[in-house]
This record gives C-alpha cells, structure tokens and sequence, in this order.
C-alpha cells in the first residue's frame, strides 16, 4: 500500500481537501482548507488535481516518513522543510524514496503551511470530503504520531517552476467587507468598521476569526433586542453581545443568533486564516447598492 506515516503532527495537523460545500441544510459546514490557494498550488506543484486531499498543520511541527517513493510540497508562508535533516526548501516538488522523512520547522510568518503528496490523501470521505471538521468532528481525527495515511492513484507529473512565491502574512491586514444582511442593526456600520482597528484573538481557529479592540454599537432601534437564528456563510462578520466581530472560517456553525454586519469578501479569506494573533485588522466597508 501507498502511504506516509505520521512521525509527529506539531500543534494541529489535519486533513484537509476544499471542502463538503453544499450540506448546510444538514447543520455541515464547508470546511476544507482555510488557505485554499496555497492547497491548490501544493497539489500542483506535486501533479495532484487540485481538490486532493493534503494536510493543514498550524505553526510547523510535522514530520512525515514516506513509506513508499512519492513526491511531497510544501506551500503556504515561508517555512524551513528538511528531508533526512538536510534543507531541502518549500514550493518545491520533493522526491522521496521509501524511508525518508521530511519535516517542517516554523514558518516565518502566517500560521498555515500545506503538504501535498503525490496521489493525495486517501483517507475515506465523508460526505464527499476528506476533510477535517472541527466543529462537528466530521472527518479523520487530528493527526498524531504514528497514523498512517494511505496515498491514492499518482495521476499526473509533479510540475515545478523557477519562482513560487510564499504566502505573506503582514502584521496588518485592509479587510474588504460587503455590508449586510444586519448592517441596520448598528448605527453608522460603515463608519464605525472604517474608524476601529482590532488584533485577532489567541482564541481564533477555523471556526473564526475572534476580533479585539473597540466594541461596535447598535442602533438605538436594536439596542438589546434578541435576533432568531438565520443561515451565515463563510465570511459572515457576525457581532456578538460583546460588540467585538469575529469572522466566520470554512468550519463556521451554519446558523447564529447575533447580527451580521457584513460579509468579507471569498478573496480575502486566506489572508485571515494566516493572521496570528495579534495582527492588526481594518475593514473597509461596502454598499450592496
């Protein structure tokens, strides 16, 4: 059997492809990559279609030995990848034989890297992924050391190129947001997201994006009233009782109770899913009209 065993997973390794899209009538969220760009990119630096299943790992630490010849990238922010403890560099295509490991130190900045094998993760799919839902705990559990993970079908040519750039995560992120479907909930709501800067919570994980700093003020009209759960997507910048946003990743529970003020743009999204805490966020904000 094709397959790599997991030496050691880091902080939180997971599976990850783009996602079950489509079940939110069932209570699923989307999951799938948080940076789904530097997903796609790995997979194709390694001839995988691009919705192959590779791994998530947040802040480095894996170590994976392939236990039979396969090729391996790694993309996402800049980050130290070493095979057999010699650098071997990331955006890459790697060709490992049986035995070999490759591991990943901590990326310079941002928090995700991706690792795509050749044939991708064969884990079985729930729902029509492979991914790992952190909410609903749908799909394989968080890696750990000494988890096998069969690999499928090679299908196509590991692809390289003369320059890949990394992912950059700047300490300040301009977050554009299309305001609405509760923006009339809060007073002056372009306003107020243009004027207030946060910094993104220890807190935050695939769920979302935790925001702190100042606290954003209903209309006198709402002020203390209740809102009926409603449908949110991807993006949704909901406003809890707090006042402080948090922003909705692939994980996201399907329906809430608080105001939306706006919905970030898809484009933007993983910009976030790099940001560590502490990094500093502004909204810029737009009229549906």
């Amino acid at each position: 059997m094709r397959a790599v065993t997991v030496l050691a997973g880091g902080p939180l390794a997971l599976v990850q492809d783009l996602g079950r899209p489509g079940h939110a009538h069932l209570g699923v969220p989307p999951s799938g990559a948080l940076d789904a760009p530097s997903l796609r990119l790995a997979n194709r630096l390694v001839g995988n279609p691009e919705d192959a299943a590779g791994v998530e790992c947040v802040l480095g630490g894996l170590r994976l030995r392939a236990d039979t010849s396969c090729t391996v990238a790694v993309t996402g922010p800049a980050v130290p990848v070493s095979v057999d403890g010699r650098d071997a560099g990331s955006h890459t295509p790697l060709h490992l034989r049986a035995g070999q490991e490759v591991a990943l130190g901590s990326p310079l900045s941002g928090l995700r890297n991706y690792v795509a094998v050749s044939g991708g993760i064969a884990v079985p799919a729930h729902l029509g992924s492979r991914s790992t839902d952190v909410l609903s705990g749908i799909g394989p559990d968080p890696l750990r050391a000494g988890d096998v993970l069969p690999l499928g079908e090679v299908r196509g040519l590991p692809s390289g190129a003369d320059v890949v750039a990394p992912v950059t995560a700047p300490d300040r992120l301009v977050v554009p947001v299309l305001l609405g479907p509760r923006d009339d909930w809060f007073a002056d709501p372009a306003d107020q997201l243009a004027r207030a800067e946060w910094s993104v919570s220890p807190e935050s994980n695939r769920v979302g994006v935790r925001l702190l700093g100042r606290a954003l003020v209903r209309a006198d009209a709402t002020a203390g009233r209740e809102l009926p759960s409603e449908g949110v997507v991807t993006g949704a910048v909901q406003v809890p009782a707090s006042g402080r946003p948090v922003v909705f990743l692939a994980d996201h529970p399907t329906t809430g109770g608080y105001p939306v003020i706006g919905v970030v743009l898809p484009q933007a999204l993983p910009a976030l899913a790099q940001a560590r805490p502490g990094t500093r966020v502004r909204f810029q904000a737009y009229s549906r009209s």
